[in-house]
């Protein structure tokens, strides 16, 4: 079991949630791509102010709600969620699925590969 977190310790994790809520500017966002707690990068990536260059950023967090919500964020480029496919079936998961099924939406279509029809240099990340 983790160490218990003092009352300082809480209140300072909450001061830095209200901040990734409510960031509006990438300076802003700066301090939550190394946040320790991965509820507050999730918190700042989910940010309905967060800029394409800051989801970029977010695509490449360790944990993959952080990620998933990049897929998900109607600000992410077109090449930030390509970023998110796997082009190995066996390293394919959540992330890749989020992606995938924003794309579909966005009309783009699928080969049987499950990779976008027509990408001739799948992502390998």
């Amino acid at each position: 079991m983790g160490k218990r977190k003092t009352p300082e310790e809480r209140a300072a994790e909450d001061a830095r949630y209200a901040r990734a809520l409510g960031a509006c500017t990438d300076e802003e966002f700066e301090p939550f791509f190394t946040d320790t707690n991965q509820a507050i990068r999730n918190a700042a990536a989910m940010n309905p102010d967060a800029s394409p260059d800051v989801l970029a950023r977010f695509a490449q967090d360790r944990f993959w709600s952080v990620r998933v919500a990049v897929a998900e964020h109607p600000n992410t480029s077109r090449e930030t969620v390509l970023s998110l496919l796997e082009a190995r079936p066996p390293q394919r998961g959540v992330v890749h699925h989020a992606a995938r099924e924003r794309l579909e939406r966005e009309g783009v279509v699928f080969s049987e590969d499950g990779m976008p029809e027509g990408s001739a240099e799948p992502s390998a990340e």
